[in-house]
């Protein structure tokens, strides 16, 4: 049983140490928080009072000496516990150069909420969902979607309003996976008119693995007795009232979703698995056999949307056997998953290039993953239809938003940074890649001359779909 501190005043000693060194190497807390335990928030948690454990109290400490400084002055009440613990703490995962490991994409933020601001992305891949639309084929008691990375929300709320066209008196299901509490609270924020637009409409919101999510199950035990259920009746029937009882889960989102990051992977993973489920008290009745109850869930969905789930540069297999796969099986007859990544070969990449000429992002096309999704389900892949389509129907383009006027012989700078950040966003480059080259004006001047050249800044997505057969 792992033991932790968490009164922020202990930290103290802890922190001035990895201040000071800070201060004398010349880097940032964020910079020290990476290459010491693999985690860019670590100071900042701890200045928040964050627990620590005695492992990672010894990585730091290894860190300091092995860079030639004095290790911190463990907290008392951690020294007993620290010369117990027999075996060896843990070595801080070693950083091998290879940028899938080293990066975590879905949890930067900054760059994130830039991005989808400046670009046209979620519009556009909401248009290409509006296309599987037609191919549906919805069985009571509900047309059944899921969606395995809700983001901001603004993808699965413009879809929600299709389907709403298309499906007017049909209920709805719909569950969401995020593991990032600020977009759960942007996608919640979305959902109050929707609730009022189709009212019988049941939400789930749920911070599980790609293998859990669809069933709203944890597999290991630990995690399945830990979990946390927590079902909402909205009540009243406007989206003003809506809109105030979703707001007022801010303090449940605060507790429970909280996550933290795989030693192995870097990726962000639940404390404690949620399911946050919300619909209308009005419409209870006609939803009953809609809802979801714990430990009597099912998938079988009409359709799955696996937007940019995976990170580039990560090999198909395990992209297959890890995302695409156990969403795949998720599906109900004649249900539809749609998977859409990027693909390079844009101007987007010409910055990039210009920049880091040997970058190769995207390694993996949409052919490439469909035949390991087809290894991985072996037998089962009898069940499904594969269809990688032509590039004309799969590739499609989304541009940064720009005026005429502003892509001109002097672009703004408001307009550089932010396609700069775009590019690299897309391509997935590491923080200390970029830092390395930010002091200088070679990506600014490679930035400038791509615009001027294209007249603007767009990307290329791919698509694909994997559908079950309906018999």
């Amino acid at each position: 049983m792992e033991a932790v501190m968490d009164a922020p005043q202990r930290d103290a000693p802890l922190l001035e140490s990895i201040a000071d060194f800070c201060r004398r190497s010349g880097i940032a807390e964020s910079t020290f928080g990476r290459r010491a335990v693999n985690d860019g928030k670590f100071v900042a948690r701890l200045r928040d009072g964050a627990r620590i454990t005695p492992e990672t109290l010894a990585r730091v400490s290894e860190f300091l000496v092995r860079h030639g400084a004095s290790a911190p002055e463990a907290p008392p009440e951690l020294m007993p516990l620290i010369r117990i613990a027999a075996r060896p703490a843990a070595p801080a995962p070693q950083r091998d150069g290879t940028p899938s490991r080293n990066f975590r994409f879905f949890d930067n933020r900054q760059k994130y909420l830039l991005f989808v601001n400046t670009c046209s992305e979620k519009e556009v891949i909401a248009r290409r969902i509006g296309m599987e639309l037609a191919h549906l084929h919805p069985r009571p008691p509900a047309v059944r979607v899921f969606d395995a990375g809700m983001g901001d929300g603004t993808v699965l709320t413009r879809v929600m309003r299709e389907m709403h066209r298309r499906f007017p008196t049909m209920p709805f299901y719909f569950v969401g996976k995020e593991i990032s509490l600020e977009d759960v609270r942007l996608s919640l924020a979305k959902m109050a008119d929707r609730f009022f637009e189709h009212p019988a409409t049941a939400l789930v919101v749920t911070n599980m693995y790609y293998s859990e999510a669809p069933w709203l199950t944890p597999k290991a035990l630990s995690a399945a007795t830990s979990m946390v259920w927590h079902e909402v009746a909205l009540s009243g029937t406007t989206s003003h009232e809506f809109s105030e009882q979703i707001a007022a889960l801010e303090p449940f989102l605060a507790k429970n979703w909280q996550a933290k990051h795989s030693q192995k992977t870097g990726n962000p993973v639940y404390e404690r698995p949620v399911a946050l489920v919300l619909y209308r008290e009005d419409f209870r009745f006609l939803l009953d056999e809609v809802i979801p109850r714990q430990g009597r869930t099912r998938a079988d969905y009409d359709l799955v949307l696996a937007s940019q789930p995976y990170r580039a540069r990560v090999p198909a297999e395990f992209k297959a056997a890890k995302v695409i796969a156990p969403l795949v099986r998720a599906l109900g007859p004649g249900g539809r998953l749609l998977g859409i990544h990027s693909c390079g070969n844009d101007p987007g990449m010409e910055i990039v290039h210009r920049v880091w000429p040997e970058e190769n992002p995207f390694q993996t096309t949409r052919h490439d993953i469909l035949r390991a999704v087809r290894a991985e389900l072996g037998r089962d892949t009898r069940h499904y239809n594969f269809n990688a389509y032509a590039d004309q129907r799969a590739v499609f383009r989304y541009d940064m938003h720009t005026l005429p006027t502003e892509v001109s012989e002097s672009i703004g700078t408001s307009t550089l940074f932010a396609a700069w950040n775009a590019a690299v966003y897309v391509a997935q480059i590491d923080d200390e890649r970029l830092a390395k080259v930010i002091g200088e004006r070679q990506y600014l001047d490679a930035t400038r001359d791509v615009l001027q050249a294209h007249g603007g800044l767009w990307f290329l997505d791919e698509s694909y779909v994997v559908s079950r057969k309906r018999d």
